[in-house]
């Protein structure tokens, strides 16, 4: 569950390292966000090694996809399995809903082999029920 004023990490190798939530954009009066939804967020800080060549700058607003939670989430085929993370995480999306970054760190849940972000599957490093 990501509400406004949660702190996440990126998980993407467009620059950033911690984003802020600013902005449930989607439906109203809506308190919380989950794995699959877009949120837009701002940059909080920048990899230090990647300062000079970062797509990305401090301060700037994004929109973001969410990958991972620390809320549990029931699977997808199998009502009995639960998804969770240690950690809250996103990618970053551009103004026309494209990936910012070219490469996704770590493992992401298989409900977004059906959704149309179905190029994160190439992008990560495994896929988790």
């Amino acid at each position: 569950m990501i509400q406004i004023g949660t702190s996440l990490n990126v998980i993407d190798n467009c620059g950033a390292k911690k984003v802020y939530c600013i902005k449930l954009p989607h439906g109203f009066k809506k308190r919380y966000a989950y794995t699959g939804d877009i949120i837009l967020v701002s940059v909080k800080s920048i990899r230090s090694r990647r300062k000079l060549t970062s797509k990305v700058k401090k301060g700037e607003l994004y929109s973001a996809l969410i990958l991972r939670t620390k809320y549990n989430k029931q699977s997808f085929s199998n009502k009995s399995e639960v998804l969770r993370f240690l950690e809250n995480s996103v990618v970053l999306l551009n103004k026309q809903n494209r990936l910012i970054g070219t490469r996704i760190f770590g493992s992401i849940p298989k409900l977004f082999r059906y959704t149309k972000f179905m190029r994160l599957i190439s992008l990560s490093t495994g896929i988790v029920f």
